[in-house]
């Protein structure tokens, strides 16, 4: 379900009956959806969440079961588009959040816990590994001890322990409300802009040294105070300093 307001799209999981379990149907329609919101220029930041009572709780074990490589492949393709989305993306996690849903929570730029929110890796419980990147996002945002408590050792985060461990931003009684308030302020920016802020994050984030990030930004920068939008800004800006 797609709801696209004020420029923030909120992609809702809609299958309550499966606690909005990822089917190959489903994972295809959230990366549609996805691939929509990236091509809809009124479009400027994307919220995920989930039909109550969960957010996501995972792949749909009864179609896991006879899935080879190739179907693996369509099931990681819906959390995989939020993943590699280029406009920021934030998780109002609403409810459990499970395997493969976990994997959705992860792929997300910021997530937001709700107070029933659970994040639980669950992969080795039902003797499965771990797949989607999940192991690769989970040590980069919670760090390996936090990662490894939550993968081989059964370890589950409420929303307090997740937002201590920096596995959430905040906790929130209504994730969705502080979700789009969040998103606000892309919604209000240059959508040419916001999108290339996140490209350059993803480069500066790999970057070993503080010199190459300058350059790194340099070139977007320059470009960006070449604008019309940044000149209206920016004589706006002035108007109301002048006008005090």
């Amino acid at each position: 379900m797609l709801d696209i307001r004020d420029r923030v799209a909120v992609i809702t999981l809609n299958d309550p009956e499966r606690r909005n379990a990822l089917t190959l149907d489903l994972s295809r329609q959230l990366q549609d959806a996805v691939e929509h919101c990236e091509q809809n220029e009124d479009v400027h930041a994307v919220i995920i969440t989930g039909a109550p009572p969960a957010f996501c709780a995972g792949a749909d074990l009864t179609q896991l079961g006879e899935a080879k490589a190739e179907g693996l492949r369509k099931i990681y393709a819906g959390f995989l588009a939020v993943a590699n989305c280029a406009l920021p993306t934030i998780a109002a996690v609403n409810g459990a959040a499970v395997g493969a849903g976990l994997n959705l929570a992860l792929a997300c730029d910021v997530r937001i816990a709700g107070p029933k929110a659970r994040f639980d890796a669950r992969f080795l419980q039902l003797g499965i590994h771990p797949g989607g990147g999940m192991t690769w996002m989970l040590q980069r945002i919670a760090g390996p001890q936090t990662a490894t408590a939550m993968t081989l050792l059964g370890r589950i985060l409420d929303a307090d322990e997740a937002v201590r461990v920096g596995l959430a931003y905040e906790k929130a009684e209504d994730p969705l409300s502080v979700a789009r308030q969040l998103a606000s302020a892309s919604a209000e920016a240059p959508r040419a802009l916001v999108r290339t802020i996140k490209q350059t994050m993803r480069v500066t984030d790999v970057l070993d040294d503080h010199a190459t990030a300058v350059e790194t930004e340099l070139v977007p920068q320059v470009a960006s105070i070449d604008t019309p939008e940044f000149a209206a800004r920016l004589a706006a800006m002035k108007a109301k300093i002048s006008g005090r």
